[in-house]
């Protein structure tokens, strides 16, 4: 579906020159690949990561609050920790995979490789502050290698297919959340020690994501051709090439440099609009709890709510990132965060109904498939490409710093003043946020469509 037909054969189509951003030009008769392969070997990569962080993520609520017996506040705590923890070592990720060829997978990989050594520490520790610890740790690695991976999706797409492919890799990443808590719940229900059970398969699953990327992910930084030297020796006939100045390589982009970004009209609002979101963007978590309360789902059914989200994003990410190509990113950026909203509102609502699990976790994918990879693509059109992993995670550092505080404040609220109170003041500031949000829209992108 996503590879083009390679007709190897065809005159021309070995030496199709690149593009400004590193993605090739089809030769005649050949049609341009609809998503490049380094997006697919990333998102396989992201794929098995993310069945080993779901397994996790699945049952680590009810491991804390029913079996440690952490309080609201305490969870909100480690679930803001584990959230927004990253948004410290994201623009230090961003900025060291933009130095020296090579630097993105190299920073990526160091960046699953910590969070893969996590998961086994999760068997010995039992207490608030070493959990916590390893959380953050955790979280250290997510904030490295998410900026340098975007920036490689970026980088191996043109500008007009860029929403596509943060959509098929977003697609992927989500089949990997989907299968992460069935596995969960499987092994919850098939072991004794089920808990640890979980986080001893979740680390195996994390190593073969880290082995993936060693082997499938290309080295080389895209975007960034080799200079071809001009021939020393002139074949007979051909006049002599005229001197040249030997070529240097370019230097390693600033810290100041990545920082000046922010000078620029467009990324500067698109970076405020996602720190303005992320201030009432209450954590996937928060929002399977109150699923649970409200219907009383039985404990050993609750690692099987983050699957209504996984599928509804698996779903819904390609379509909408091919919308967001032709209709405007920003359009649709906004728009995912309406169907937050009305998620929130459903959850404040009296209606116990049984499609009501299934309305609120459609709506909460659809905010995801709108929103993550399309941010990315939107915010991509404004950095030039030797600081696009720096200039990508400006953005991701403000909207995980404010859900960082988002998650605090809720779970501060939920404890003083209950749980109606604090989702009910998430919704009025999510409401204000995106109002104030499309004021900041910025220009129309130049896009082709898809």
């Amino acid at each position: 579906m996503y590879v083009a037909d390679s007709r190897a054969g065809t005159p021309g189509a070995a030496h199709a020159p690149a593009s400004a951003e590193g993605a090739a030009r089809p030769g005649p008769g050949r049609r341009r690949a609809a998503v490049a392969p380094t997006v697919l070997a990333l998102g396989t990569v992201s794929l098995i990561t993310d069945v080993s962080s779901e397994m996790v993520t699945a049952v680590l609520p009810l491991y804390l609050v029913t079996g440690l017996g952490l309080s609201p506040l305490g969870f909100g705590l480690l679930d803001g920790v584990y959230n927004g923890f990253s948004a410290l070592v994201r623009l230090a990720g961003g900025h060291l995979a933009d130095r020296g060829r090579g630097g993105h997978k190299r920073v990526a990989g160091l960046g699953y490789g910590i969070s893969a050594l996590c998961k086994p520490l999760l068997l010995v520790v039992h207490s608030l502050t070493p959990i916590g610890l390893v959380l953050a740790a955790d979280r250290t690695g997510k904030g490295l290698r998410t900026a340098p991976r975007d920036a490689l999706i970026s980088l191996s797409s043109t500008p007009g297919t860029r929403g596509r492919a943060f959509g098929v890799h977003r697609a992927m990443d989500t089949a990997g959340a989907l299968l992460g808590p069935l596995a969960a719940f499987w092994i919850l229900r098939a072991t004794v020690d089920g808990y640890d059970a979980v986080f001893t398969v979740s680390f195996c699953v994390a190593a073969v994501g880290v082995v993936v990327l060693v082997l499938f992910v290309p080295s080389g930084q895209a975007g960034r051709p080799p200079a071809q030297p001009p021939r020393e020796h002139p074949a007979p006939g051909e006049a002599p090439a005229p001197p040249t100045t030997p070529l240097t390589p370019p230097a390693p982009p600033t810290l100041r440099a990545a920082l000046a970004l922010l000078r620029h009209r467009d990324l500067r609002r698109i970076t405020l609009c996602a720190l303005l979101l992320g201030l009432a963007t209450v954590s996937d978590s928060f929002v399977y709890l109150l699923l649970q309360r409200r219907l009383g789902v039985p404990d050993r059914w609750f690692a099987l709510l983050p699957l209504g989200t996984a599928a509804a994003f698996l779903l819904l990410a390609v379509p909408l990132g091919r919308l967001a190509d032709r209709v405007g990113r920003w359009t649709v950026f906004v728009a995912g965060h309406g169907a937050l909203l009305l998620a929130y509102a459903l959850l404040l609502t009296a209606w116990h109904g049984t499609a009501l699990p299934y309305a609120v976790l459609l709506l909460h994918g659809t905010f995801y498939a709108a929103t993550d990879g399309v941010l990315m693509a939107a915010a991509s059109d404004g950095v030039p490409p030797e600081l696009r992993s720096s200039g990508l995670a400006l953005v991701q550092t403000g909207q995980a710093t404010t859900r960082f505080v988002c998650s605090l404040v809720f779970g501060a609220a939920w404890t003083l003043w209950g749980d109606r109170t604090a989702l009910t003041a998430s919704t009025l500031t999510l409401a204000a946020c995106a109002v104030l949000s499309c004021s900041l829209r910025p220009r129309p992108e130049g896009t082709a469509p898809a």
